[in-house]
């Protein structure tokens, strides 16, 4: 017998397989890659190099697009369409909704994902090249794409929890980008005299989720091994981080008066 939290994820799956943005998504990213073909055929020697790299920041590019713009109406639009009432009037807790919520559109990101690395792959074969076991580190790449996809996920469904779609968007899109650049940030507050301004950048960077360290799109377009202590530390990392972030996201829906 499927738990509630399964009957969520699976329904919400289904609506995101027919939501018409996810099909235009996956056709765009399928375009770019299908432009990597032809870049990587022009440019003669680096055909690897060009395809892989445009091939793994097409599907990180789309599936962000994906897990902000599916992810911050979850909530939103079951309260807009009031199908939340009659849910929550049945024997289901509102962390059991957002639990199920949250993995029925991270189930549509890794099919996703992997569609789109199974093209990635396609394209390499198409234009002669054979597939090596450096090729492994593409795997490695699209898997660290999906953890951070996880992570983008779990953001957006905790501002939908307060806050409507446009505002929960930027809030998550301006976490992302600070994530991206957090290393950066930390470093130039600690080149500066500036005790509270050195003192905010540190909260930043342990606070924002350091997503610099998913991206070795680089190493894998390059054909270069990816350590086995990454791939655990970022495993790990992601799921605390969701874990923690899952938590903070029911704690608020709980409280949130729906009438």
């Amino acid at each position: 017998m499927s738990s509630i939290p399964e009957v969520v994820a699976i329904n919400t799956f289904r609506e995101a397989v027919r939501d018409r943005v996810l099909y235009n998504l996956v056709f765009f990213a399928l375009m770019m890659i299908g432009a990597a073909i032809l870049v990587g055929q022009i440019s003669i020697g680096i055909e690897r190099l060009v395809i892989i790299n445009l091939g793994l920041s097409a599907i990180s590019i789309f599936g962000l697009l994906m897990a902000v713009f599916i992810g911050v109406g979850l909530v939103y639009k079951e309260i807009e369409k009031r199908t939340l009432y009659s849910l929550l009037a049945k024997p289901i807790r509102r962390w059991q909704f957002l639990t199920g919520k949250y993995a029925g559109l991270l189930l549509t990101l890794t099919v996703n994902t992997a569609l789109m690395t199974l093209g990635l792959g396609a394209a390499l074969f198409y234009v002669g090249r054979p597939l090596i076991r450096a090729d492994a580190s593409i795997l490695v790449a699209a898997y660290f794409i999906l953890l951070e996809l996880a992570l983008v996920t779990a953001i957006a469904l905790f501002f939908s929890c307060f806050s409507s779609p446009m505002l929960s968007a930027l809030f998550t899109l301006g976490i992302y980008i600070t994530g991206v650049f957090a290393q950066d940030i930390r470093a130039f507050g600690d080149l500066t005299h500036n005790g509270p301004l050195r003192a905010t950048t540190r909260i930043l960077y342990y606070l924002v989720p350091n997503f610099h360290n998913f991206n070795v799109i680089a190493l894998a377009a390059h054909g270069e091994a990816i350590a086995l202590s990454l791939v655990l530390q970022n495993t790990l990392y992601a799921l605390l981080y969701v874990a923690l972030v899952l938590i903070a996201s029911s704690a608020v829906f709980s409280r949130r008066n729906l009438k």
